[in-house]
């Protein structure tokens, strides 16, 4: 008997592990989500990485014919400057229409979005850095939460809520699934989730070292190199925190934020995107944010994605047949 885990999150999204790998900036892709979601597992292509939406099209379809009659994901970045999300809405369309089966949001408030995703049947997933968003997101009728701490690599909000304060109070305060992130990377973090409540797990900065993640070798010797706490939060002063590799662009905005720098455009050429993603390409981590959390501690060497998901959930079993031993 083959065993497993069954959460309301692997029934709502018809998986075989409560494990989501979450849509990572210019790296989740069609080969990348395919590769998670065939391990047993739910990806999110990335619909911000894509400039038009004829490319996010072409990638969804990529990626349906890579995993056959399999759901797969996208990820709907919601910036909180209003005239940054003109190309979001073009792409909204293209995520309906297309049947996708399920959108995780990230950033600003979901709400106008989710009237438009539940016409068409998709499941929304809200991802928020504190409880009391989660609530404000559970009342405009997402479906699940995930709840992220303040180890987690990208945005760990202004709050800075470790994961194991958030796994133990979003269950208590809310009705629908909450999956929890935020330095997540061992199985066992998925045995002591699921004992606080919550229906899964969300990685990202684990999943780096993927095989099928297109970045350079060099990019991904890095992460392996580190331990996660080579990271720094930056933004702090805009009220963006963001928790990157330690780089010299990283430093350069820490140097703006001590001088008391706080308005976006002395910023902006620091924050583009474009910077991140030249790194990515030539393996060069000096420069770009680079989205990095704490739980690249366990990303020791680069292996396909169906390897890390398989010991992961090994993982998961082995801390689970160790609680009868301490019980009484």
């Amino acid at each position: 008997m083959t065993l497993g885990f069954k959460t309301r999150i692997t029934d709502l999204l018809d998986i075989q592990h409560p494990i989501l790998c979450g849509g990572m900036m210019h790296l989740a892709d069609a080969t990348y989500v395919a590769a998670v979601v065939n391990a047993g597992a739910m990806g999110f292509i990335s619909a911000l990485t894509f400039l038009d939406p004829v490319q996010l099209r072409d990638e969804i379809q990529k990626c349906r014919d890579l995993v056959g009659n399999k759901s797969f994901g996208v990820n709907l970045y919601i910036s909180p400057r209003d005239d940054a999300n003109n190309r979001l809405e073009n792409l909204l369309s293209v995520v309906r229409d297309e049947q996708v089966a399920v959108v995780e949001t990230a950033g600003g408030n979901p709400g106008q979005i989710v009237p438009f995703m539940k016409e068409a049947g998709i499941i929304v997933i809200h991802k928020v850095p504190a409880v009391r968003f989660a609530l404000s997101a559970e009342r405009a009728g997402v479906d699940a939460i995930i709840l992220i701490g303040a180890e987690c690599g990208g945005h760990p909000g202004y709050m800075m809520v470790g994961s194991m304060v958030q796994g133990a109070e979003g269950p208590q305060k809310l009705s629908i699934p909450v999956v929890l992130g935020g330095g997540i990377g061992h199985g066992s973090q998925l045995t002591a989730a699921l004992a606080m409540g919550c229906e899964g797990v969300l990685m990202g900065t684990r999943m780096l070292v993927s095989e099928e993640i297109w970045a350079h070798r060099d990019y991904k010797k890095r992460i392996i190199e580190g331990n996660g706490l080579d990271s720094l939060v930056v933004q702090t002063t805009i009220k963006n925190h963001h928790r990157v590799l330690h780089n010299e662009t990283s430093e350069a905005v820490m140097e703006l934020e001590r001088q008391g720098i706080k308005d976006y455009e002395s910023f902006s050429h620091l924050l583009s995107g474009t910077l991140a993603r030249e790194a990515y390409a030539s393996g060069d981590t000096s420069q770009g944010l680079l989205d990095y959390g704490q739980s690249a501690c366990f990303a020791n060497e680069i292996e396909p994605v169906q390897q890390i998901i398989s010991r992961f959930i090994d993982q998961a079993f082995s801390a689970a047949e160790r609680l009868p031993a301490v019980l009484r």
